[in-house]
């Protein structure tokens, strides 16, 4: 009874902390298998093999109700602490190479998340991709911006030069 307990807060700790958590099956999958999906999502989540009452006690106890009827089969979740993109990435493309497992949904700033959602989720780009766009559009407006800034005042050199040139002939 006090590990069951113990599992319920720890789980709720994890829902509480997390920036997202996404909801998977993984029936079918070996050891070996799930060792890789871990691995592969390591730099920004924790996955964990849960048990669905469990899980279903502590995600309502952290005011998620999203996985009430989801949480069937054997389930897996990943507790997001860094890139959520990046892990949507992870999952979908692991499940594209390992159809056994499954994307239930997930939760995600507040607001529960189908399956499709977090497959759009995945499709969206990176932190780091988004930044650079971001940063790439700046620097072509500042350069915008001297140009046009320069424009009148090598217009008015040539200007200069041509009329000196002209006196001089």
């Amino acid at each position: 009874m006090a590990n069951k307990e113990a599992t319920v807060a720890e789980l709720t700790e994890h829902f509480r902390n997390s920036n997202a958590a996404l909801l998977t099956e993984y029936r079918g999958l070996t050891v070996a298998q799930l060792k890789n999906l871990r691995m592969s999502i390591s730099e920004h989540a924790t996955y964990a093999v849960v048990k669905n009452t469990l899980t279903k006690i502590a995600a309502n106890a952290a005011g998620i109700n999203s996985f009430d009827s989801e949480l069937v089969g054997p389930s897996a979740i990943a507790f997001v602490h860094g890139d959520t993109v990046a892990v949507a990435k992870a999952l979908r493309d692991f499940a594209k190479a390992n159809p056994l497992l499954v994307i239930k949904g997930g939760y995600f700033d507040g607001n529960a998340l189908s399956a499709a959602e977090v497959t759009k989720l995945a499709d969206l780009e990176s932190r780091e991709v988004l930044l650079a766009k971001l940063a790439g559009a700046f620097k072509q407006s500042l350069f915008g911006a001297a140009y046009l800034f320069n424009a009148p005042l090598s217009k008015a050199v040539r200007t200069v030069d041509a009329l000196r040139l002209k006196q001089e002939a």
